[in-house]
């Protein structure tokens, strides 16, 4: 199976995340990463031992680096400067839309992988643990995000539309 041409994140789109404070990223990004375990309890088991790896999360069309820490008693993600990565065990690299696509069930996990379009650098054991749980999940990132987000639930669901559309 072969995955579609992946197109970077918009223009406009990446201008205006290149804006944004990393704090208020984090802030909202924790608060989703915590829904998701709670939502999904299956996301903790499917990972295992696993659970405790600190994932470094490479959106290469994004201007920060998102750090996943699923194991701990409250799960975080962080966003960090490119220029000084926080420590990680696994490194999982590629397009915004590639992890969209992977997240939503849209594109095959897998043929990301082979086609190198997510690429696994350290820890490739638990970048897998963490793909299958994903995979298992069933996320749809658009209803976890309208959640969480309610009154500004629209825009979300039009804005995940653009990074999704391969």
């Amino acid at each position: 199976m072969s995955t579609p041409v992946l197109p970077p994140m918009p223009r406009p789109l990446a201008l205006a995340v290149r804006s944004l404070p990393l704090a208020p990223i984090s802030t909202l990004l924790t608060s989703l990463t915590r829904q998701l375990m709670q939502r999904h309890p299956g996301l903790q088991r499917r990972l295992g031992d696993y659970a405790s790896r600190r994932f470094l999360l490479d959106l290469t069309d994004l201007p920060f680096l998102l750090l996943l820490e699923p194991g701990t008693s409250r799960p975080r993600v962080t966003a960090h400067a490119r220029r000084s990565p926080p420590r990680h065990d696994t490194r999982i690299a590629g397009l915004t839309a590639a992890f969209l696509g992977m997240l939503h069930g849209s594109l095959d996990g897998d043929a990301l992988f082979f086609s190198r379009d997510l690429v696994i650098e350290g820890d490739t054991a638990a970048g897998l643990a963490l793909r299958n749980a994903i995979d298992n999940a069933e996320l749809d990132l658009t209803v976890e995000m309208a959640v969480l987000l309610k009154p500004l639930a629209p825009l979300i669901t039009r804005l995940l539309a653009i990074g999704r559309t391969p």
